[in-house]
C-alpha cells in the first residue's frame, strides 16, 4: 500500500468520525426545540442514517475497521438497534477474495502445489472476515479440513488502521473527556499485531483445548468446574495459512436452523460463558474475541458449542488472575474493601476515594445481560448513573460542570483488564444477541472461587512460603513457627502475626498464612488485622496519659468533663468508674448492633446516646462487661478533656513517639485496603460456643452483661465478619472494637507500657518493610458538629509532628530513668513530653502507672475488690494466684498482654476467629519456652473443663 492509499484512507476514516460527531450533536441542538413525541423518531433515523454511513466505510476499508464493527454488532445490550441490525452483516459475509490470491498463499507458504495438497478445495468460502477467509478441503488422506487463509497485504492495513483508531480515540476524549477510551486502544495497538501470525494462533488454539480439557472420552471423570465444548484440532499452521480439523455446526445467527434442531439457547450461552470463566479464572490464558462469528454449534447431540479463531489471546500473571477473581468476589458480595484492594494489586489507580461509585462500576461489569429488546432501557438507566456519579465527582472535586467532564477519576489503568473487559462485553452482547438473560455472577463465581480457593487451601503443608520469609529472631522464635505450622496444618490457622519484646528488645516478629479466605496474599509484618476489643486496651491508654498530664483525674465525675452526660442521674458516675467496667452502662447501646449496626459510624450519634443512657447499676457496685458501650464513654471523655478530635490524641499520644506510623488506626484511612486481613469464623469453636449456651441450664454467665450472654455471642461471631469486613464500618471509629494494626506495632505499645511508659529502642531492622515506614495521616474526623476549642497552631504541629519520632536510633543509654517522686492520685505530674516526636522518650511520667493501670496500690480503691478488670486493663494471674501482667483481647483470639516483672510483652493478632485456643498455645508456649509463668487466662484457653462457664468467660472479655 503506497502513501498516496494511506493517505485517502486515513482522511475518509477521519471525515466519517467528524461527520457522525456533527450530526449527533446538531441532533442535540434541534431536540430541544421539537415536541418530545417527535424526538423518538428523530433519534432512530438520526441512528439508521449513521449506522449506514459507518458500514458502508468499513466494507470498503475492511482490516481492523471491520473487526470494530464486528465487536459493536454484538453490543445489542447498549447500542441502538440500528446499528446492530447493519453492522450484523460484517461478522461473516465480507466479500471473498480472488481464489488466484487465495491459491497463490497456501502454495507460497505449505511449499505445495494445491494438487499435492488437497483430494477437494470447496472454492466458495465458508466465511470471510477481516484478516482471513476460511475454504473447506479434503487433505490426500481424505480427512476433512478447514483451511483459513490470511489476506494479502492486510498486516500493513491493520497496523495502518491501529494508529488512525488511536488518533480517532484521542480526539474523542478531547472533546468528549468522559469518553476515554485510550487503555483500551493503547492494549489493542499491543495486541492486535499477533493475530497476524497464524502459528501464534495455532499453538493458543493447542493451549486453549488441553486447558479445557476437550479431547477427553465423554465418558471420563471431570471436575466440578468441567466445561462442555468443542474446539477444532490443528493439523498444520505457518504464519498465514492455519489448517484444522473440520466440525460440522451452525452458526449462532442461523436461528431457524437452531430452533429446528432444538438447541437450547439458553444452555448454549451458559455453557459459553462458562469456558471463558475457566480460561479466564482457572487458566489465566483466554480468548480475547468472542464474538457471535467465532462460534458454532455442533449439529450432532448434545448441540455442544464449537469455539473458533484463537488469534487474540491473552495470558495472566497469578497476580492478575488473583486479582480479578478478587475483583469479580468483591463484586458479588459488595466488599469495598476487598474491591480496592483487587484494584491496587492489579494496578488500576484512582485519583480519589470514591469506593461506592468504584463498586457500582465494577457492578456494571458484572450485572445480568439482558435481551436485545431491552437495550433502550438499559442505556437510558446506564446515562442516569452516569449522571449521578458525575454529580458525586463534582462534589468531590468542587469542579465546575464543564471542568468535572474533562476530569478522568483514574490514575492509571493495567493493560490486562482491557482485554478482559472486552470480552465480558462480548459475551454480554453475545447473550443479547441471542436473547437470553444471563446472570455472570452465579455463572462464573465457582470459577473465581476455586482459584483463590486453591491457593488458599495450600496450606503448610504445600506451601513452603507460608511462614513469610523474615529472618528469625530468637531460639524461641524458631520453635514458635514450628507450633505455627502444626497448627496451620491443623486448618486453626488462616493469616496470623505475632511479635514479643523481652527486655526492650524484639525477639519475635513472625508473619504467616494469608489475608483472607478469598485473599491468598502473604500476610506480612506491616499487614492490618482487625482486633475487636484488644482497641479498649489502647483507649484505655489514652485516658491515662490525660490523667498523667492532669488534662482529667480518675476520681473526677464523668459529668465534670462532659455536661450532657449528667441526665438520667449519672451525675456520681466517675472517670475510675468507666475503665472498671462498674459504670452501672454495660448495656448502653446493646440495642444498635440489632436496631440499625450502621448508627456505629455515627459518632455524634453514638456519644449522645451514652450521654442519655440509664444506668442499670449503681456506679461501683458490680462490675460486668461494657463491651460496647465502653469506647464511647472513653472517647467521649477523651474529646471533651482533650478538647480535640479522639484521632489527634491517638496520633500524639502513641503513633508519633512509639513510630508505628501506618500500622495501628481506631478507623482506617483510605489507602491501606490492600493491606487488610478479612475475617473468617473457625466453625468449629462457633458450634462449641453455641453448644455452651444450653448446657446446664445456665442462662446467665457472671461478669457479662445480660446483652452479651453465650447465645448473643455465637449469633454476633456469625455476623461480626461480614460486619466488620465492610469498609464503612472499618472506617468509623468504634474506640471499644474497631482497632486495626500490626502484631508488631500493638506488641511495641504494650513493650512502652511495661516499661512504665518508656519508649522502646528502634523495632528491629530485619523487619521490612521497617516499622513506621508507612505514612500516617487519618481525614476522618470524629466530630461533625461538636464545637470545640480550636487548637493553636503549636499543638496542631504536635499532633502531627514527624513520623521519624519515637527513638534516636541510638541505644538504651538514651533513655531517662522513671522518676521517684512519690504524689497523690490525682497530682498533676509533669506534663509527658507531647512536641516533636523525636524528642519523646516516655509516654507516662507517673512511677506508679503499672498500679493506675491494675487498680493496685493506692489506685486499689478505685476499682471493685477481686474484679477481672482493673483501670481499663483486664488483670493476668498466675496459676499460683500472684498478679503479674495486663492487657485486653478481643473476640476472635487477637491479643496484647505484658508481663511487669519479667519486662515482657507480646501480640497475637489473626483472622480466623475462634475463642482463644490458638492465642493461647502460642501465648503459653512462648512463656514457657522463656521461663516465665504463663497468664492463667490463656493457660485455660480452649479447653473444656467441668466449669465450663468460666472458662468462657475467659477468652471473650480478657
Amino acid at each position: 500500500m503506497g502513501w498516496g492509499n494511506i493517505y485517502k484512507r486515513r482522511m475518509k476514516v477521519f471525515s466519517l468520525a467528524f461527520l457522525v460527531y456533527l450530526d449527533y450533536k446538531a441532533l442535540q441542538q434541534r431536540e430541544k426545540w421539537i415536541r418530545k413525541s417527535k424526538r423518538a423518531a428523530l433519534w432512530e433515523k438520526a441512528h439508521e442514517r449513521n449506522a449506514r454511513r459507518v458500514l458502508s466505510l468499513m466494507i470498503e476499508l475492511e482490516g481492523l475497521w471491520v473487526k470494530l464493527g464486528q465487536y459493536l454488532s454484538t453490543r445489542a445490550d447498549v447500542l441502538p438497534q440500528a446499528y446492530i441490525y447493519l453492522l450484523k452483516q460484517l461478522q461473516d459475509s465480507l466479500p471473498p477474495r480472488p481464489l488466484e490470491e487465495v491459491c497463490g498463499t497456501i502454495e507460497k507458504e505449505l511449499r505445495q502445489s494445491m494438487n499435492d495438497l488437497f483430494l477437494d478445495f470447496i472454492t466458495e468460502p465458508l466465511a470471510t472476515a477481516s484478516i482471513a477467509q476460511v475454504h473447506r478441503a479434503t487433505l490426500q488422506n481424505g480427512r476433512e479440513v478447514v483451511v483459513k487463509v490470511q489476506h494479502d497485504g492486510v498486516k500493513t492495513v491493520i497496523l495502518e488502521d491501529l494508529k488512525n483508531a488511536k488518533s480517532i480515540v484521542d480526539w474523542i476524549a478531547w472533546a468528549e473527556p468522559q469518553y476515554d477510551f485510550s487503555p483500551m486502544i493503547n492494549e489493542w495497538c499491543k495486541e492486535a499485531p499477533k493475530e497476524l501470525d497464524f502459528n501464534h494462533e495455532a499453538e493458543n488454539t493447542r493451549r486453549v483445548s488441553k486447558n479445557l480439557g476437550c479431547k477427553r472420552e465423554r465418558n471420563e471423570r471431570f471436575s466440578a468446574n468441567h466445561v462442555d465444548v468443542l474446539i477444532p484440532e490443528v493439523i498444520q499452521s505457518t504464519e498465514k495459512v492455519l489448517v484444522l480439523e473440520y466440525m460440522d455446526g451452525i452458526r449462532l445467527n442461523d436461528s431457524e436452523s437452531l430452533e429446528a434442531l432444538g438447541v437450547d439457547k439458553q444452555k448454549l450461552v451458559e455453557e459459553i460463558t462458562r469456558a471463558y470463566a475457566h480460561q479466564i479464572y482457572v487458566d489465566g490464558f483466554f480468548n480475547g474475541d468472542p464474538h457471535p462469528g467465532n462460534f458454532l454449534v455442533s449439529r450432532e447431540p448434545p448441540h455442544r458449542p464449537i469455539l473458533l479463531d484463537f488469534g487474540l489471546t491473552k495470558l495472566l500473571s497469578s497476580t492478575m488472575k488473583q486479582a480479578l477473581a478478587k475483583m469479580f468476589l468483591a463484586s458479588a458480595e459488595g466488599d469495598h474493601v476487598a474491591l480496592l484492594s483487587a484494584f491496587e494489586e492489579m494496578g488500576l489507580k484512582l485519583r480519589l476515594d470514591m469506593p461506592e461509585q468504584a463498586m457500582e462500576v465494577t457492578s456494571v461489569f458484572f450485572r445480568n445481560s439482558t435481551p436485545a429488546s431491552e437495550a433502550l432501557e438499559n442505556m437510558k438507566s446506564m446515562a442516569e448513573q452516569r449522571s449521578k456519579n458525575l454529580k458525586v465527582l463534582q462534589e468531590k472535586t468542587k469542579l465546575n460542570q464543564k471542568e468535572v467532564k474533562r476530569f478522568n477519576p483514574v490514575d492509571a489503568f493495567p493493560g490486562d483488564i482491557v482485554i478482559f473487559t472486552r470480552v465480558l462485553n462480548l459475551l454480554r452482547g453475545l447473550s443479547s444477541t441471542m436473547n437470553v438473560r444471563i446472570v455472570y455472577l452465579d455463572i462464573m463465581r465457582p470459577f473465581a472461587e476455586s482459584v483463590l480457593d486453591g491457593n488458599i487451601s495450600r496450606g503448610p503443608r504445600l506451601n513452603a512460603q507460608w511462614i513469610y520469609d523474615t529472618p528469625v529472631h530468637s531460639d524461641v522464635e524458631a520453635k514458635l513457627r514450628h507450633l505455627l505450622v502444626e497448627l496451620g496444618n491443623a486448618d486453626k490457622i488462616l493469616g496470623i502475626q505475632v511479635c514479643a519484646y523481652k527486655d526492650g528488645e524484639v525477639i519475635i516478629d513472625t508473619a504467616a498464612g494469608v489475608l483472607g479466605r478469598f485473599d491468598p496474599r502473604a500476610v506480612q509484618p506491616d499487614s492490618l488485622f482487625p482486633v475487636f476489643s484488644v482497641t479498649k486496651g489502647i483507649t484505655a491508654g489514652m485516658l491515662h496519659w490525660l490523667v498523667d498530664t492532669g488534662k482529667l483525674k480518675l476520681e473526677e465525675s464523668v459529668a465534670n468533663v462532659w455536661p450532657r452526660f449528667r441526665s438520667n442521674g449519672k451525675d456520681q458516675i466517675k472517670v475510675h468508674h468507666v475503665l472498671n467496667h462498674t459504670s452501672g452502662l454495660h448495656n448502653a447501646l446493646a440495642g444498635l448492633t440489632r436496631e440499625n449496626p450502621l448508627l456505629m459510624l455515627d459518632w455524634d450519634e453514638c456519644l449522645n446516646r451514652i450521654a442519655m443512657s440509664v444506668p442499670e447499676t449503681e456506679p461501683g457496685s458490680e462490675q460486668l462487661y461494657h463491651y460496647l458501650s465502653f469506647g464511647w464513654l472513653c472517647g467521649g471523655l477523651i474529646e471533651h478533656a482533650s478538647g480535640k478530635r479522639f484521632q489527634e490524641i491517638l496520633e500524639e499520644v502513641f503513633i508519633h513517639p512509639l513510630n508505628i506510623e501506618g500500622e495501628l488506626y481506631i478507623g482506617i484511612p483510605p489507602g491501606v485496603e490492600s493491606r487488610l486481613a478479612t475475617l473468617t469464623t473457625d466453625t468449629d469453636d462457633l458450634k462449641m460456643l453455641s453448644g455452651l449456651s444450653n448446657e446446664n441450664g445456665l442462662s446467665n454467665y457472671p461478669g457479662l452483661p445480660s446483652s452479651f450472654q453465650p447465645q448473643d455471642i455465637a449469633q454476633l461471631a456469625t455476623t461480626l465478619p461480614i460486619l466488620f469486613n465492610a469498609l464503612n464500618i472499618r472506617r468509623a471509629i468504634i474506640p471499644a472494637a474497631n482497632g486495626h494494626c500490626s502484631a508488631r506495632a500493638l506488641a511495641r505499645y504494650y513493650a512502652a507500657l511495661v516499661d512504665g511508659g518508656r519508649v522502646p529502642p528502634p523495632h528491629s531492622s530485619s523487619s521490612k518493610p521497617p516499622l513506621g515506614s508507612h505514612p500516617h495521616i487519618p481525614k476522618f474526623p470524629s466530630l461533625k458538629s461538636q464545637k470545640k476549642p480550636k487548637a493553636s497552631k503549636k499543638e496542631l504541629q504536635d499532633s502531627h509532628s514527624s513520623k521519624d519520632g519515637g527513638s534516636s536510633g541510638k541505644g538504651g543509654s538514651e533513655y531517662k530513668s522513671l522518676p521517684s517522686n512519690d504524689g497523690s492520685i490525682d497530682s498533676d505530674y509533669p506534663m509527658a513530653a507531647e512536641t516533636s516526636s523525636n524528642t519523646v522518650r516516655e509516654i507516662f511520667n507517673n512511677p506508679r502507672i503499672h498500679d493506675a493501670f491494675l487498680g493496685a496500690g493506692e489506685y486499689e480503691k478505685l476499682v471493685l475488690p477481686n474484679g477481672k478488670f482493673g483501670l481499663g486493663f483486664s488483670r493476668s494471674y498466675a496459676k499460683d494466684g500472684t498478679l503479674v501482667g495486663f492487657g485486653h483481647s478481643g473476640m476472635g483470639g487477637s491479643t496484647g498482654y505484658c508481663d511487669i516483672k519479667n519486662r515482657f510483652a507480646i501480640a497475637v493478632t489473626l483472622n480466623k476467629m475462634s475463642f482463644g485456643a490458638v492465642t493461647g498455645k502460642i501465648v503459653q508456649f512462648v512463656c514457657s519456652e522463656l521461663g516465665i509463668p504463663a497468664p492463667e487466662q490463656f493457660s485455660r484457653f480452649g479447653q473444656r473443663e467441668p466449669n465450663s462457664q468460666f472458662n468462657l468467660e475467659k477468652p471473650l472479655i480478657n
